[in-house]
């Protein structure tokens, strides 16, 4: 189908991305989901997981967590409680957070603490895989 979507980002502090783009990529509760112009409405709630957005030839990647997508045929809205895009994230301390939480997971403690730190390492996680992503092939 031929045609563009708008794509916006947005978290409780700013609109982070508001661009034309040919397909969208997102990590739903249920599931990743693609959309192309065209798409049926819908909504589904996001989970922590990558944002893969298509310009072209150009494939974009984002960090998401949590939140909200709304899909029409010619508009998708992330609604993220924390997003951030690939060329915003710091490499080494993607890296430091990630070990950061694998020692809390270690260190164990009430069931409470442990299922926090579960959270933090998936979070830190995604930001490296998308930090080294980006920096190694030099798209975002």
């Amino acid at each position: 189908m031929a045609g563009k979507l708008l794509l916006e980002v947005v978290t409780p502090e700013k609109m982070l991305l508001s661009q034309q783009v040919d397909e969208v990529i997102a990590p739903g509760s249920e599931g990743e989901f693609g959309v192309l112009p065209g798409h049926c409405h819908f909504l589904s709630t996001l989970r922590i997981g990558e944002l893969r957005y298509r310009i072209g030839d150009v494939t974009n990647h984002m960090a998401v967590l949590w939140g909200f997508a709304e899909v029409t045929p010619t508009k998708v809205t992330i609604m993220a409680e924390i997003a951030e895009k690939a060329e915003d994230i710091d490499v080494g301390r993607a890296q430091a957070a990630v070990e950061k939480a694998e020692q809390q997971l270690k260190a164990g403690g009430l069931p409470s603490d442990v299922r926090q730190a579960e959270i933090s390492l998936e979070k830190a996680r995604l930001r490296k895989k998308i930090a080294d992503r980006t920096h190694k092939t030099g798209h975002a």
